[in-house]
C-alpha cells in the first residue's frame, strides 16, 4: 500500500526514489478521479445507419451500353470491309473479263495466192 504524504512534511522531501523522480498523487486529486469515474456518460442516440447507396447498378447499365456501342461500332465497320473486298472482287472480275475478251484470237483474213502480192503506196 503507497502512503500519502501530507502537507506537514518539507517540499524537499515529496519526491520519492521509488517513483522514478515523479510526485505521488495527493488524496485530494484520488477521490476527484473516483468522482469522474462514478459519473454516468451521457447516453448516446439512436442512429440509424445511412443506407449505402452502391453505384454497381448504374456502372453495370453503362458499361453493357458502352460493350452494345463498341460492338454495333465493329459490326458496322466489318460490314464496311465486307462491302469494300466485294466491290474489289467485282472490279477485278470485270478486268479479267476484259482481258478474256481482248485474248480470244479472230480469224485473219487469208492471203490471195493467185494475185501476187503489190504493196501499195
Amino acid at each position: 500500500m503507497k502512503f500519502v504524504k501530507t502537507a506537514s512534511q518539507s517540499p524537499t522531501s515529496s519526491w520519492s526514489s521509488n517513483s522514478g523522480g515523479m510526485p505521488k498523487y495527493e488524496g485530494k486529486e484520488r477521490l476527484h478521479d473516483k468522482s469522474k469515474s462514478s459519473q454516468k456518460s451521457p447516453t448516446k442516440e439512436n442512429t440509424k445507419p445511412q443506407e449505402i447507396r452502391l453505384h454497381t447498378q448504374q456502372r453495370a447499365t453503362r458499361r453493357a451500353t458502352f460493350n452494345y456501342m463498341v460492338a454495333a461500332k465493329l459490326s458496322i465497320m466489318e460490314q464496311q470491309r465486307k462491302q469494300e473486298e466485294m466491290l474489289q472482287k467485282m472490279i477485278e472480275e470485270e478486268e479479267i473479263r476484259l482481258l478474256r475478251k481482248e485474248m480470244v484470237p479472230r480469224a485473219q483474213l487469208m492471203p490471195l495466192f493467185d494475185k501476187p502480192f503489190v504493196p501499195q503506196r
